[in-house]
């Protein structure tokens, strides 16, 4: 079996009797679409660090955590209320005040850490 493995070329259709035939190309000769997502033209040029694909809750998870943000962000810097929030945004209120008592919370644990590090 072995020496038949090694007088094989790249590319090479192998035969194994009653099992379908296959390519069985080393990655080197290996062609592989990147057609990227909607954040990147490729994976190669992704600004993520890891592919939020890979991740659990994907790009589900990020759009909520950007919306969070965005929520903490214009409730703290421009005064926006729980209201005016959950219109914005289409959630309700309740989901509003869950989304700033967590963000507020985790920068106010942040600073206390900074402050304790100082």
């Amino acid at each position: 079996m072995e020496s038949e493995q090694a007088n094989t070329t790249p590319g090479e259709i192998k035969d194994y009797g009653d099992l379908p035939t296959e390519l069985d190309l080393p990655p080197e000769y290996c062609h592989y679409r990147d057609g990227g997502c909607e954040f990147a033209d490729s994976c190669l040029n992704c600004p993520f660090p890891r592919c939020i694909y890979d991740q659990p809750g994907g790009k589900q998870r990020w759009l909520k955590q950007a919306r969070d943000r965005e929520m903490a962000r214009l409730f703290t810097t421009e005064g926006k209320a729980v209201k005016e929030l959950a219109l914005m945004f289409g959630v309700s209120q309740r989901t509003v005040q869950r989304v700033l008592k967590n963000c507020l919370s985790n920068s106010s644990l942040q600073r206390e850490d900074k402050k304790r590090g100082d």
